[in-house]
């Protein structure tokens, strides 16, 4: 069968599956819902961690959130078009600060991840030597981090150190 993924934008981590008939066109329901601090001179630097447990907080199943994209400004939170309206109305405070909400489309979300491209010489293009070029920590301390799931390679679940990684990966 055929199948189609969306999370919201493009690269993201968190996506529903849709498996389609040929003839079948679906709109996804998912929305954005955007937060922003009420008074940016008195707000705190949220993290990713303080959003996702303020959702926690108001009762919400992981399974209906995707995404959640923090910036300066805010941040915006992929959930599904059910939810939203709750989320909407119940955030209003994320450790000590008071937040706005409001839904949106997710036409109306850009984001560009940020890359840094970093340069170094390698014995070989396995996962785990390419990562201790760019991170300050020996193979041997990376290697639990591959197999605990914490490492993708083009949006991928990789678990094996011994990977080998082609030009372009990222």
């Amino acid at each position: 069968a055929r199948y189609e993924t969306y999370g919201g934008y493009e690269l993201s981590e968190r996506q529903m599956a849709a498996f389609l008939p040929d003839a079948l066109c679906f709109t996804y329901p998912v929305r954005a819902v955007h937060v922003s601090p009420v008074n940016k001179r008195f707000a705190e630097e949220l993290s990713h961690r303080d959003y996702l447990g303020s959702l926690m907080n108001l009762g919400i199943d992981r399974c209906k959130l995707g995404d959640i994209l923090v910036w300066e400004e805010g941040a915006v939170i992929f959930a599904k078009e059910e939810i939203c309206g709750y989320i909407a109305d119940n955030l209003t405070r994320i450790r000590h600060t008071s937040v706005n909400t409001s839904v949106q489309e997710t036409e109306d979300i850009t984001y560009t991840p940020r890359y840094e491209k970093l340069r170094g010489t390698v014995p070989s293009v396995r996962l785990d030597t390419v990562l201790s070029v760019c991170y300050p920590m020996s193979r041997s301390r990376l290697v639990p981090l591959i197999e605990s799931g914490k490492v993708f390679v083009n949006g991928k679940l990789i678990t094996s150190n011994g990977y080998h990684l082609k030009d372009g990966d990222i």
